[in-house]
């Protein structure tokens, strides 16, 4: 599985999940063949294109229109199976059954989500998730238990870049979600 590097996506000001979190999510996640895979607060893509490539099928929703716009010219850069929607989740999200769904951004409306993944999200279904706060962790974790997820796991990856002079530069910590309906 490559993964591929940050330096080669179109970025903006948007959020981008990074590689060695996005690493830790396809791991997790595990998209494959045919999958159908929904990416919530899709960014820049960055995690849409990584399923895409190694053959998922995915639909990225984003609210920002700059991001809508990134999300577009990654998935042209990678000539990659993505469906584009710009709208609000859950709210704009296809009434379809999804193999898999990635959070990386929920825009205040986790406990809606979770009721369209009671909808929507195939029995055994995947479900991963990103976080930078404590509050929007803590809240994911009881809707886990609230709508019985089995084997959750939960991690945080802290790392730091090496420039040229030597310098480390932190990354904030991230912590990153997965259960199974």
């Amino acid at each position: 599985m490559r993964i591929i590097k940050d330096s080669e996506f179109i970025r903006g000001d948007i959020p981008m999940t990074k590689f060695v979190t996005r690493a830790v999510v396809m791991g997790l996640l595990q998209p494959g063949e045919n999958d159908l895979i929904i990416d919530i607060g899709a960014g820049t893509g960055s995690v849409s294109v990584q399923a895409a490539k190694l053959g998922a099928r995915v639909v990225a929703i984003e609210r920002e229109k700059s991001g809508i716009e990134l999300i577009e010219r990654n998935r042209e850069r990678f000539n990659a199976d993505i469906k584009v929607i710009q709208g609000e989740a859950p709210y704009n999200l296809p009434e379809q059954v999804v193999d898999k769904c990635f959070i990386g951004g929920s825009g205040g409306h986790l406990d809606q989500i979770f009721e369209y993944l009671d909808r929507n999200l195939k029995e055994d279904g995947i479900l991963c998730a990103t976080f930078i706060t404590l509050t929007n962790l803590n809240r994911f974790m009881d809707l886990l238990k609230l709508h019985r997820y089995k084997e959750v796991e939960s991690h945080m990856v802290q790392s730091s870049e090496i420039n040229h002079g030597r310098m480390l530069k932190g990354n904030s910590p991230v912590f990153i979600v997965k259960g199974v309906k």
